[in-house]
């Protein structure tokens, strides 16, 4: 596993381009910017080594960041009956690296190309450019929602209908700053609240029951 995505190569080598070109020709104070912007392209594009412990009763947050919410739902187009939707926010300093939150088959991909308002934004998960999978294992199904936010001007997806994730396998990220959405069936106990924070791949944000 690369520290860095690959994602993150052109912008890296771009302005670190730029920052030598204006460096050797003494204009120093010029480079600045551009160093700044190398150093923070590095940062932003790290894909930091993490150990997943599978558990196939666990559903594992599938990005770092704060819970913005967790709201109750009457359906969605792919989880079967009531469920809860877990509101993750990334700001431009998380690792923005998505993760599988369970062990599963792509059943349903779909991609939209909307606005770009801020992800914190209700209204975003309809409006925005999104891209969603329903993900499908023998236990449980769940939709993750990748969605971009005013600065956030791609969604990357390194995954495909009929996939086989598992958990805690890189699948996707969106670029400077986004949100994401996981929708999980009431057998599902949620275990976190708004304002907590969660780590991708490491944090359980539900829990499959027999209810």
């Amino acid at each position: 596993m690369y520290p860095i995505i690959s994602e993150g190569y052109p912008f890296i080598s771009i302005s670190a381009l730029l920052a030598l070109v204006l460096w050797l020709c003494d204009a120093h104070y010029a480079a600045m910017p551009f160093i700044v912007l190398t150093l923070y392209f590095t940062y932003f594009f790290r894909n930091p080594r993490r150990s997943i412990a599978r558990d196939e009763t666990a559903i594992l947050s599938p990005a770092d960041g704060t819970v913005q919410e967790v709201v109750p739902l009457e359906g969605d187009e792919f989880v079967e009956g009531p469920c809860n939707k877990v509101v993750i926010f990334m700001s431009v300093f998380n690792v923005h690296v998505n993760r599988s939150p369970i062990d599963g088959e792509i059943k349903l991909q779909k991609y939209y190309c909307g606005r770009f308002r801020p992800a914190y934004k209700d209204e975003v998960g309809f409006e925005n450019e999104h891209h969603l999978i329903g993900l499908e294992n023998d236990k449980v199904r769940i939709t993750v929602k990748q969605i971009a936010g005013i600065l956030a001007r791609r969604i990357v997806s390194w995954v495909t209908l009929d996939d086989k994730l598992r958990q805690g396998e890189l699948y996707g990220m969106i670029r400077f700053g986004s949100c994401l959405e996981v929708v999980m069936p009431q057998s599902v106990d949620v275990l976190v609240k708004k304002g907590d924070k969660v780590t991708g791949g490491k944090t359980i944000i539900g829990r499959i029951t027999d209810k």
